[in-house]
């Protein structure tokens, strides 16, 4: 089932956010662990994938490529600069409590959005679900959502959980694309990009998980020019 892992990071959304709610007084030492046990297994995650290449070649090229781009164009600066001009237009004046209220879900959503819809496992995981049927990385990304979202609905209220509905559709429309063009793509030439894309996104994914950890400060988003560098990479050793 192509939409399956999709699926699960929504439901894992819905159901953190409804623990945040019923437990609204989460303490610190206790958020703190579990997100540093969490970026732990994201970094085992990434290292597992990443050694799966069997030409890291292609990989480095890709990675540097990739990132030179990203950098270039700035997404990582784009995405931040889009979460504060947001944040601005909710936050721009003084509301009556009725609607504060409404700004509270209103910012919840947008919050929730932001951080569940953007980045490299989104991708990395909707494209393993749609091209392999493998939904391992989205249901881990799923974990590390739910326990966000219990953190955020426990102080921004059930704007978090309507989140869910764009991150399912967001990841649901790249599987099923991701499922359409592998019907026109010769069966070797999609292997080869699947092997390489998962050691590559494998690499991003580890640097999710040392950034969660503090040890490293990467702007991982800056590496999503990477996926295409890495598609034309293999069609062209393909034709060759």
């Amino acid at each position: 089932m192509i939409l399956l892992g999709s699926l699960i990071n929504g439901a894992l959304i819905l159901l953190g956010g409804f623990i945040g709610r019923l437990l609204q007084n989460i303490p610190d030492r206790v958020k703190e662990t579990v997100m540093l046990v969490i970026a732990l297994a994201i970094v085992v995650l990434g290292v597992q994938m990443g050694i799966q290449s069997d030409n890291f070649i292609i990989v480095m090229v890709s990675l540097v490529f990739g990132t030179i781009i990203g950098e270039l164009i700035d997404i990582d600066g784009m995405l931040n600069r889009l979460g504060q001009w947001m944040e601005g237009k909710l936050d721009g004046g003084k509301l009556s409590n009725k609607e504060a209220n409404k700004g509270s879900l209103a910012q919840g959503f947008v919050t929730g959005t932001l951080i569940f819809v953007i980045g490299s496992m989104s991708i990395i995981g909707a494209l393993d679900g749609g091209l392999r049927n493998d939904h391992s990385v989205l249901i881990t990304k799923g974990i590390i959502d739910g326990f966000t979202a219990m953190i955020l609905a426990s102080t921004m209220g059930i704007g978090v959980l309507i989140a869910a509905i764009p991150t399912v559709l967001y990841e649901g429309l790249i599987a099923i694309f991701a499922g359409f063009i592998s019907a026109f793509i010769p069966q070797e030439a999609l292997d080869l990009f699947l092997k390489q894309l998962t050691a590559t996104g494998g690499i991003m994914i580890a640097a999710i998980g040392l950034n969660m950890l503090g040890l490293t400060k990467i702007r991982v988003a800056n590496t999503l020019p990477t996926i295409p560098v890495v598609a034309i990479i293999v069609a062209i050793m393909y034709v060759l």
